[in-house]
């Protein structure tokens, strides 16, 4: 079991190289959480996330005999780029396996942390079978992404400033892929103050933790699918196991729909970019309210590596949600002049116009007629209301179709 020690040792080992992040303060998710929030900004952290804590640790104490070969990682992600950045920051090299359809952001970004890439197969298990095939050709040692005790005690770090940055803090809410991090911080964090309460937060669709502790054994779930893929983990690793069974007190899932609206009001309210496994935590905190939730809550943000298509798809969902995006559909006479009409009504509103889509083939639109779609950018809810009553007068009848 790793010990407290354990954790300090991993903070003096990284005290020169990796950031002590922030602990910020903020209104408007303690007003939606119904009690006082404190987010810790792990997403600002070197690399863009946690893992790079671990990864560090790890490398750092390798004997000197592992230190003469290289360092070997399968990942597609912030654990990918944590083990090429604490490789090259120590003089090693870094060799990482990543699925052939990860995002070219995601591997250039690897390789600017001085690894060398290697994509293979169309899935992490062919990443992952790749990398071992090449730990045994060339006597490399490879980097676990969590199930290890030199990974675990660098992401109790995390735990060491929560409660230095405030020893009020009551509760916090951690993000679970494998567990490497809320055992780290739990076994921190109940050494320095043994009331606090650990929650552990899951994606609802790779819950494999929650599965395993409710069964008291090991699971491994068929798939995990979800947007939050820095949590995505199939089957959680022995020892976090064993640890979570111990020091966590409560586990819970969220939804992608919560994880995406989660994600969205982090960048539109607290102008903090993060991606979906980042927002977990205060997904939680917002939406589900967990029991063990006391009044000063730390959700971890663990990270802000974010697939900019993806983000685009959680601002346009966010917007939608929100009240500040819709689309109309006007089914009006083919005749010059009737979408001016219409542009001319929203103009009167200052409304932005995001799209505009002519639909003339369907069974639903008469013959002679077009089914005009108008995306628009609203400047508050209550704009709809008035603009569908304006469009009525004036003869146009409207749907909302979003």
């Amino acid at each position: 079991m790793i010990k407290y020690a354990d954790i300090i040792a991993a903070q003096q080992t990284m005290r020169d190289t990796i950031k002590s992040t922030t602990l910020m303060p903020t209104k408007t998710f303690s007003k939606l959480a119904g009690t006082q929030i404190l987010m810790k900004l792990e997403n600002l952290q070197t690399t863009g996330s946690f893992k790079v804590r671990g990864a560090f640790n790890k490398i750092y104490h390798l004997t000197d005999a592992e230190k003469k070969y290289p360092v070997v990682a399968a990942s597609a992600g912030n654990h990918a780029q944590g083990v090429a950045f604490s490789a090259t920051k120590l003089g090693l090299k870094s060799t990482i396996f990543m699925p052939t359809f990860t995002p070219p952001t995601k591997v250039n970004a690897t390789r600017s942390y001085g690894a060398n890439v290697v994509l293979a197969g169309d899935s992490f298990d062919d990443a992952f079978a790749a990398s071992q095939e090449y730990c045994k050709t060339h006597n490399a040692t490879y980097i676990h992404p969590f199930n290890d005790p030199k990974i675990i005690a660098g992401q109790g770090v995390v735990g060491l400033e929560i409660f230095m940055q405030c020893h009020d803090v009551d509760t916090v809410i951690v993000p679970i892929g494998g567990g490497g991090l809320i055992s780290g911080i739990a076994i921190a964090m109940k050494e320095m103050k043994p009331s606090i309460k650990i929650i552990g937060v899951e994606a609802e669709n790779a819950a494999s933790m929650l599965a395993s502790v409710d069964k008291s054994e090991i699971i491994t779930l068929p798939s995990a699918l979800t947007i939050a893929d820095g949590i995505a983990v199939k089957r959680p690793g022995d020892l976090t196991f064993k640890i979570i069974e111990e020091y966590v007190d409560e586990l819970i899932t969220v939804n992608d729909t919560d994880i995406s609206h989660a994600a969205y009001l982090m960048l539109q309210r607290g102008k903090l970019l993060v991606e979906p496994a980042g927002a977990v935590a205060l997904a939680a905190a917002i939406t589900r309210k967990p029991k063990c939730m006391g009044k000063m809550v730390v959700p971890v943000v663990s990270g802000g590596n974010i697939n900019m298509s993806l983000l685009q798809q959680i601002i346009d969902q966010g917007m939608y949600i929100e009240g500040l995006r819709t689309t109309l559909q006007v089914i009006v006479p083919d005749h010059a002049g009737e979408l001016q009409q219409i542009l001319s009504i929203l103009d009167n509103f200052k409304v932005n116009i995001q799209d505009i889509v002519h639909e003339r083939s369907i069974t639903s639109v008469p013959v002679g007629h077009v089914m005009i779609s108008l995306t628009v950018n609203l400047q508050h809810k209550k704009q709809l209301d008035a603009i569908k009553e304006e469009l009525r007068k004036r003869g146009f009848g409207c749907r909302v179709i979003h």
